[in-house]
């Protein structure tokens, strides 16, 4: 089996479920050692770092509010303290709401950014020292399909994911001459598991994809896994797309 991440260190926020969990499973099967990041769900996280310790991997999990600048240094002292590096760093946190914009309140909209972009600026900040340490340093963001389409009642979560592409690409600039790539995965019209009092998206009901189906946590956490090996030292600064062929534009 390859295993092209042996020796490496990543941080994933927001990891006890769905779409972060399986990038740490996959960045743990690549042979990396991965600091699972779970904002309060103690018992999502541990057992995520049960199974990547059951395949012989190494997992430590931190629990902490990416939108606490404090929490967040914690976050990357504790995996400084346990594995001695930080290779990649993959934003994944974010919060998911619909509401209108007339009734959205200025809390709704800074709920969303507080989390979903200024969490990843926090980690950014805490982890960026380590990751010019490294010397083939990787930040993935996760983005989202709405910030590309646009969707009804989800201005705060549109306009945080558009954020997230232009910090992407602004990082890539500023990180480039430390050997740092950054770039954001878009995932699309994925299989995840959601609290019963939350319905999908208003916006996946009005689209659709050319392959036919939906996606599943894993394809999104492929892209993610090849984008910090070492075949991908030449890609930065890009938004690139796991959505099935929902949304086709640049």
């Amino acid at each position: 089996m390859v295993r092209e991440l042996d020796g490496k260190v990543a941080i994933v926020t927001g990891a006890g479920r769905n779409i972060g969990r399986a990038i740490a499973l996959t960045l743990a099967d690549g042979g990396a050692s991965v600091l699972v990041n779970a904002r309060s769900n103690r018992a999502e996280a541990d057992s995520v770092a049960r199974e990547i310790e059951a395949a012989g991997g190494k997992a430590k999990v931190h629990i902490g509010d990416v939108a606490d600048p404090k929490a967040v240094q914690a976050m990357a002292d504790a995996a400084l303290a346990a594995f001695g590096r930080i290779d990649t760093l993959v934003n994944n946190a974010a919060l998911r709401r619909e509401k209108s914009f007339a009734e959205m309140s200025y809390a709704d909209w800074r709920e969303i950014m507080d989390v979903t972009l200024d969490g990843a600026f926090h980690t950014t900040k805490a982890c960026v020292a380590a990751l010019r340490k490294s010397g083939a340093g990787t930040i993935i963001n996760i983005g989202g399909l709405s910030a590309h389409s646009g969707a009804k009642d989800r201005a705060h979560v549109v306009t945080a994911k558009a954020g997230i592409v232009g910090f992407t690409r602004a990082l890539a600039h500023d990180l480039a001459a430390s050997g740092i790539t950054v770039n954001c995965v878009v995932p699309g019209f994925i299989g995840t598991a959601r609290p019963k009092d939350q319905p999908q998206p208003a916006h996946h009901l009005t689209h659709s994809t050319i392959s036919g189906s939906r996606g599943t946590p894993d394809d999104v956490a492929a892209m993610v896994r090849f984008l910090c090996g070492p075949a991908a030292r030449y890609i930065t600064g890009q938004a690139i797309h796991a959505n099935g062929g929902a949304y086709l534009g640049a």
